[in-house]
């Protein structure tokens, strides 16, 4: 038995058939039998077969493309397993933990968990599903990762709006959503409406317009969100912080409130709760309520920068499943 680079473990076995007659055959049998069954190194099954080393590898490899070695993995041996089972019994979620390098940088943590992330959508995307879609940098990234999965009837609706005072922001959102609906041969409805108005009034005069209830009332059919956490802290910054959505007196304003992230530019603080901050007032994404009652609320995080703002989304029960790096489940599980 030997160690994954996850940190799990896996099992091989060694069949011995009479079906390998031929010399080469016999060889790559016993070459096998030596390294994996008795864990001999090449070097010494090289002196007992009397040929080199790289014969020896080529044995091997032989072996294991017609069938004398099969290898199995034991997912309880898993660190990544045993860590997420133990977050799930811990927060009452799905915890999909992705093995990671501890030399990864976060930008690298992204793209290898944003992977992951689109693999699974692959099973939970089905058809007649109705889907909201957030953007920002990790749903970017999860976009891109996304294989082609083909569904009928299905609906990707944006889930908040993306203009700010120096973007539309209409061809970013919309990229993403693009790349869900070609994914998932889904229609897609954007929501071409600001990220945060100006004035809650003004908010609440739009969100009587015929076009935009349509959109939301799409919304309220969600059978599935999918989103990330927005963060400050976060090392690859969070576009929600960078992109000119927020003013700098809005973001001193937002950290004094003890604000520790978003979902879909609605903020809330370390108990997961939105309710006494005033810019929600004015932004477009769906209340937190309203996404509590989304059946299944699929949250995607990488790095550790975001840790406050997943204790707090956890806190404030807005999420059902959550992919997330190593590095960062170990420190949430710590405390």
């Amino acid at each position: 038995m030997k160690k994954t680079p996850s940190g799990g473990t896996y099992k091989r076995g060694v069949t011995g058939t009479s079906v390998h007659t031929t010399p080469k055959a016999k060889d790559a049998l016993r070459a096998a039998q030596l390294y994996y069954l008795q864990d001999m190194k090449m070097e010494v099954i090289a002196r007992e077969l009397g040929t080199s080393r790289s014969t020896v590898s080529r044995l091997l490899t032989h072996a294991k493309r017609t069938g004398m070695v099969s290898i199995s993995i034991t997912p309880s041996a898993n660190m990544s397993a045993l860590l997420g089972n133990q977050l799930a019994e811990h927060y009452g979620v799905n915890f999909y933990v992705v093995p990671t390098d501890g030399s990864m940088d976060d930008s690298e943590l992204l793209v290898r968990v944003s992977a992951h992330a689109a693999y699974l959508l692959g099973d939970i995307v089905s058809s007649s599903m109705t889907v909201g879609v957030a953007w920002g940098s990790t749903m970017q990234a999860v976009s891109a990762a996304l294989s082609s999965h083909p569904t009928h009837d299905t609906k990707i609706v944006q889930l908040n709006g993306a203009a700010n005072p120096v973007s539309s922001g209409v061809g970013y959102a919309s990229d993403i959503l693009t790349r869900f609906g070609q994914a998932f041969t889904a229609r897609t409805e954007q929501f071409p409406v600001p990220a945060f108005f100006d004035r809650a009034s003004t908010r609440d005069a739009m969100w009587q317009e015929t076009s935009i209830q349509r959109v939301l009332k799409v919304q309220q059919e969600m059978n599935l969100a999918i989103f990330s956490l927005g963060s400050a802290g976060s090392t690859v910054i969070s576009q929600v912080y960078r992109g000119g959505y927020l003013t700098k007196d809005e973001t001193q304003e937002l950290r004094e409130m003890g604000v520790v992230g978003d979902v879909a530019t609605v903020f809330f603080d370390k108990d997961g709760n939105s309710s006494s901050i005033a810019l929600n007032s004015r932004s477009t994404g769906p209340t937190l309520d309203s996404l509590r009652k989304v059946p299944t609320r699929f949250c995607v995080v990488a790095g550790r920068g975001k840790l406050a703002a997943v204790r707090g989304a956890l806190q404030g029960g807005l999420i059902t499943d959550l992919v997330i790096d190593e590095g960062t489940a170990l420190a949430l599980l710590d405390g």
